[in-house]
């Protein structure tokens, strides 16, 4: 019989892995933190790769779906948008401040390197790419968005924007020049709804 939770583990293992980074993260410190021996590990994940996996795809399924909640509503709009990038702007002050995202780690670190990493960072790029044009059309659909707007572009700008956000946070860069990068996102959506630039620090 089991005598851990492995949705716990998971849980445990993405802060490692976030805190670290895939590479520096021992097979010894995985086990010292999960708190399981080694053989429990390997009977549970496979391998410290499956492991690995296996945090990203929860990650995925509950972290960054409550980050994108918001945005992937069937009601969001303009104000989603914001919101996100307000949200990651909060964050560099708080406990995300050299952790940042896992995904957005694994695109820096793993993708280019390992297939299992790939896969997993072409979905998250394809999601938040999505979720953006989700909120796009719906903000253009109700008349708070320029309708000549080309909203794959935007959607792209947005996506790369978060992503370029959630690595500065990872490094530890200071929150003004944080808050500073989502103000000049956010003033491009305010650009094309005519509405003033609003604060997000």
């Amino acid at each position: 019989m089991k005598q851990y939770d492995r949705i716990e583990l998971l849980d445990r293992a993405i802060e490692l892995f976030r805190r670290q980074g895939y590479t520096a993260t021992s097979t010894a410190e995985l086990v010292h933190e999960l708190g399981v021996n080694r053989k429990s590990m390997y009977a549970e994940f496979g391998s410290k790769q499956g492991l690995f996996e296996a945090a990203l795809d929860r990650y995925d399924d509950h972290h960054l779906s409550g980050v994108l909640a918001p945005l992937e509503a069937p009601g969001a709009g303009a104000d989603a948008i914001r919101g996100a990038f307000a949200g990651y702007a909060a964050a560099s002050e708080g406990w995300a401040s050299g952790r940042g995202c896992l995904l957005c780690n694994t695109a820096v670190e793993r993708a280019a390197l390992d297939p299992g990493a790939r896969r997993h960072v072409d979905a998250y790029l394809a999601r938040l790419g999505q979720a953006f044009r989700h909120a796009l059309e719906n903000a253009r659909n109700a008349g708070d968005l320029d309708p000549t707007v080309d909203v794959e572009e935007l959607a792209s700008f947005f996506t790369m924007s978060l992503i370029g956000v959630a690595a500065i946070i990872r490094a530890e860069a200071p929150p003004a020049l944080v808050q500073a990068a989502c103000r000049v996102a956010t003033s491009v959506l305010d650009c094309q709804t005519g509405r003033s630039t609003d604060d997000v620090d």
